[in-house]
Parts: C-alpha cells; sequence; structure tokens
C-alpha cells in the first residue's frame, strides 16, 4: 500500500514523497527511509526498491531532497550534501509520528551521492538501527579527480569562484548540465551516467531537469562519508 505524504523540516522546507505499508498491517512496522543520489528523484525506481521492502514486511518512507521533484525549497536543483543529511534525520522525526512506525526499528537507505549520506546518518543518529549503502560516495574530491581531466581542473575553479561573486552580487545561480554527450561540459561525464539518466528520465521521471547549479558541484567535490565511517567504528568500541 502506498500513500503520498508531506512533511517539514526543521528550516520550514515542505518535502514530499511516499509511505508505503505491508499489505494488511494490523500493528506497527519497522520503516526504512530514502531518498535518492545525485540529482535523481524518487520515480527513478525508488518505488521499485520501496515494493520489495513492503512485500517483505518493511514500511518505507520515500521523499525527493529538497529543490528536486515534488519537494519545496530553493533554489531549484541545488544539492547541498549537509542540507540533505539533515533532511533524512527530519524524514526520521516524521517517520516516528506515524502511528504504523516501529520506532525501535528504523533504518537508512541511499545509493550513490545518498548512499554516503546515509554513512553520516548513520553514524551520528542514535534512531538509527540499520544502514544501507549502495555504491556510496566516499570521497568527493576523490571522484572529482577521477571525473574531470586534469587540464579542466584550473578552468573549473575558476568557474566555481566566478559563480560565487556572482551569487553574491545578487545574480542568479549558474547551472551546469547533469550529463551530456561527448566532450561537452557536466557533472557526471560518462557513458553509463548519460545512458542511465537520459533514459530514466525520459521513461520514468518527467520531473527530473537534467541540470544542477554549479555550486552543487563544488560542493560535491569537497563532500565525503569517510570521517563518518571512522566515527561510527569509534562508536562500537
Amino acid at each position: 500500500m502506498r500513500k503520498d505524504i508531506a512533511f517539514r523540516t526543521q528550516d520550514g522546507v515542505t518535502l514530499r514523497g511516499w509511505h508505503y505499508l505491508p499489505d494488511g498491517l494490523s500493528g506497527k512496522a519497522p520503516v526504512v527511509v530514502m531518498a535518492h543520489g545525485f540529482s535523481a528523484v524518487k520515480e527513478m525506481y525508488l518505488d521499485r526498491f520501496a515494493e520489495v521492502f513492503a512485500n517483505a514486511g518493511l514500511g518505507a518512507l520515500v521523499f525527493d531532497n529538497r529543490n528536486f521533484g515534488a519537494s519545496d525549497g530553493e533554489p531549484r536543483q541545488e544539492i547541498d550534501p549537509w542540507m540533505q543529511v539533515r533532511d533524512y534525520r527530519d524524514a526520521i522525526t516524521f517517520a516516528e509520528t506515524l502511528s504504523e512506525t516501529d520506532t525501535a526499528n528504523i533504518g537508512v537507505w541511499g545509493s550513490s551521492y545518498s548512499g554516503g549520506h546515509v554513512l553520516v546518518v548513520g553514524a551520528t543518529d542514535r534512531r538509527v538501527q540499520c544502514v544501507v549503502a549502495q555504491v556510496p560516495l566516499i570521497s568527493g574530491h576523490r571522484n572529482a579527480r577521477r571525473l574531470i581531466r586534469a587540464d579542466h581542473i584550473a578552468p573549473s575553479l575558476a568557474m566555481f569562484d566566478a559563480d560565487r561573486r556572482a551569487r553574491y552580487a545578487g545574480e542568479k545561480p549558474a547551472t551546469i548540465a547533469v550529463v551530456a554527450e561527448s566532450s561537452e561540459p557536466c557533472a557526471l561525464p560518462t557513458p553509463d551516467s548519460f545512458a542511465w539518466f537520459t533514459e530514466t528520465g525520459r521513461t520514468r521521471a518527467p520531473s527530473w531537469r537534467g541540470e544542477v547549479t554549479l555550486q552543487s558541484v563544488e560542493m560535491f567535490t569537497a563532500w565525503g562519508s569517510r570521517r563518518a565511517i571512522a566515527f561510527s567504528q569509534l562508536q562500537q568500541l
């Protein structure tokens, strides 16, 4: 069973998504809180994962990240990883308010960028009992070094600086394509990224816009979850 849900974050942004429950549930169920990775929206196969969880007797709370899809937030198409981590925690709090939630058994699920996010959430939020991180981002810096050609690094840094100055002056945020053909500038310059995003966006997610703010890419290069893993290990000693 699936129903639409909406909840407000602590800073007043409304996030929207779906709440899945096992058919015939008569009491409470463990719940998995889920959001998508870099620029993706919930229609890009999160429903398939949530359906499997529900068929296995789990609840699932699926939401679009702020500034994307059905969720509110400005500037549109901006990915702030720290804000997304905070939103996961607010989604957990919302899940706790639902009468069907077994609050002693809450897990988080993420993929790629959000796979790194849930490692941070699991390391810092004691309410989380289970973390599933599918192909998680561990180091945005190292990923960027692999994705960006060496001769393009300095121009990219100059673009970040110019965008910051422009935003400070009140101009609109600069944007960049998520994926692109050939050697056109984009955030994820790999053939498999192009194939997945364009096909999935066309067939399943018309709300996916295919661009992010340039500052999203800058924040990506500085983001990582390695320290969260180390912190989590220390907590277990």
